[in-house]
């Protein structure tokens, strides 16, 4: 696992929507933009699953997940390995974050289960010349 800088991890808890990408066994690939989404750490990302389906079937037939955040001229995407739990410590405590937006937003979600993403590579995706490069 590799340790996010505090650059990315600020922007991960500050931006509302973020881009998971996932593929199936054969390399079909989806993305998916979410919303509960947090940091566990300095190198793991955790998202809660309220909806997956395709996400769900790709992270069981492949680990390898991507989230993309964004705003305005800096950007990153975040690759790593994924494990997917839906009971246990980890998952109670991203359940009750759930629970706790979902209250305030008025809104009957619950969580699932969730995807906790273990940080292995990072890209900066802002336009210019360092577009692409790694900052790991």
């Amino acid at each position: 696992m590799a340790k996010m800088p505090q650059n990315v991890i600020d922007l991960i808890n500050s931006v509302p929507t973020a881009i998971l990408a996932t593929c199936d066994a054969d390399g079909m690939p989806n993305a998916v933009p979410v919303g509960m989404k947090a940091v566990a750490g300095d190198d793991v990302i955790v998202i809660s699953d309220q909806f997956f389906k395709k996400t769900l079937a790709n992270l069981m037939a492949n680990p390898k997940a991507t989230v993309t955040v964004w705003s305005g001229n800096e950007g990153y995407q975040i690759k790593g390995t994924a494990v997917y739990e839906n009971e246990g410590e980890r998952f109670e405590e991203v359940a009750k974050m759930v629970d706790q937006i979902a209250a305030q937003m008025g809104a009957p979600l619950k969580s699932k289960g969730a995807c906790f993403i273990d940080v292995e590579e990072i890209y900066n995706v802002a336009p210019g010349p360092e577009a692409g490069n790694s900052i790991l």
